[in-house]
């Protein structure tokens, strides 16, 4: 074998042992997949921030209501959901199977629970707005349901993806966790 500063081994230009330098599939699909889950919180967290802020500009009376809506009952248990991300955040440092589980779990409970909840909840004010072009509540002269909705969906193809690659994580870790009980 070569060194790094002496001489090589007679016969051999130390490409020989490349084959040993790859790194195995499911560890680079794990690392890929963090970056790709990291993202996707980030981005919930960045909903979540600005749900946080409607709802204390509206309880607090910061700005009028006519500039800004007072919340709609499904984002109080979406607030909830920045358990999940936090799960999910954990379980990455020593790939912990239990925390992505109780993430994945808990998304389904605390995110995509409350967003149909608030897809029904707004669908006869919206069904106002689509047939008679009348909106009562406002975000910044926005109607109030067609900019929640926007989150809505929004929030749903984060919390959906975000779910398909831990699901995607989740496999990537039982094949290297069988691999090590193979050996």
């Amino acid at each position: 074998m070569a060194s790094r500063g002496g001489p090589r081994a007679v016969g051999t230009d130390g490409s020989d042992f490349q084959h040993r330098e790859r790194v195995a599939s499911h560890y680079q699909m794990s690392v890929a997949l963090k970056s790709e889950i990291k993202k996707l919180i980030y981005t919930h967290v960045g909903i979540w921030l600005l749900l946080l802020a409607q709802m204390c500009v509206g309880h607090l009376k910061l700005l009028p209501h006519d500039q800004v809506a007072m919340p709609y009952q499904w984002e109080y248990p979406y607030l909830l959901s920045i358990l999940p991300s936090l799960l999910g955040l954990l379980s990455f440092p020593r790939n912990n199977i239990s925390y992505l589980v109780l993430s994945m779990i808990s998304t389904g409970l605390f995110s995509v629970a409350p967003l149909i909840y608030g897809a029904m909840e707004m669908f006869p004010m919206a069904q106002q707005l689509y047939r008679h072009g009348k909106a009562y509540r406002f975000i910044f002269g926005f109607s109030a349901v067609s900019v929640m909705y926007l989150v809505v969906v929004v929030a749903a193809q984060v919390h959906g993806w975000q779910l398909y690659y831990s699901k995607k994580l989740l496999d990537s870790w039982f094949t290297s966790t069988q691999e090590k009980k193979k050996k």
